[in-house]
């Protein structure tokens, strides 16, 4: 489903901002963060389950993706954790995304603001904005506005994120 591309990408979005050729990595500490993000969406997904899919599912998997359906205007809160290293300061994977590009708005040590635009599979569209503030080496806070379309179907996708440094040992996360 699309859908689940585009909050895929969202996710990447907000963990992965930390670095790039053209905008200054964020003068933050390397080791382990954990990243807090709420997510909200409203409108219909920018591709829709045909109805033939529909038909050949049982009644359970119908129910369950209805569910998930009706529940995508309710906000949803996630944390997450992950590793810093040097080598990711210098990448990002968001950037390697070759159906997406971006123009750099703003870019200090402190502060990142970029427009994106992404050609999804089969045409669904989606741009974006992203923020991102260094609040000190220790925290970050930022936002993500999406809207997808595809054809008649617009879903906008709301996030916003806190980051904390936890500690300079990563152990087994990556």
């Amino acid at each position: 489903m699309r859908t689940g591309v585009l909050v895929s990408l969202l996710f990447v979005v907000c963990t992965s901002l930390w670095a790039a050729d053209d905008f200054k990595p964020f003068d933050v500490k390397l080791g382990l963060w954990e990243t807090t993000t709420t997510f909200q969406s409203s409108g219909m997904p920018p591709v829709s389950i045909p109805p033939d899919a529909l038909a050949r599912m049982t009644p359970d998997q119908r129910a369950k993706v209805e569910a998930m359906m009706k529940g995508q205007g309710s906000a949803r809160t996630t944390t997450t954790k992950s590793c810093m290293t040097p080598e990711k300061m210098k990448r990002s994977e968001f950037y390697e995304q070759k159906q997406c590009t971006k123009d750099v708005v703003t870019s200090t040590g402190s502060k990142l603001e970029l427009r994106m635009h992404c050609t999804m599979e089969g045409g669904a569209k989606a741009d974006g904005t992203v923020r991102v503030e260094r609040i000190n080496s220790e925290s970050t806070k930022g936002s993500v506005q999406i809207v997808s379309t595809s054809g008649e179907h617009t879903m906008n996708m709301n996030s916003t994120f806190t980051s904390k440094w936890l500690g300079p040992d990563c152990g087994d996360v990556k």
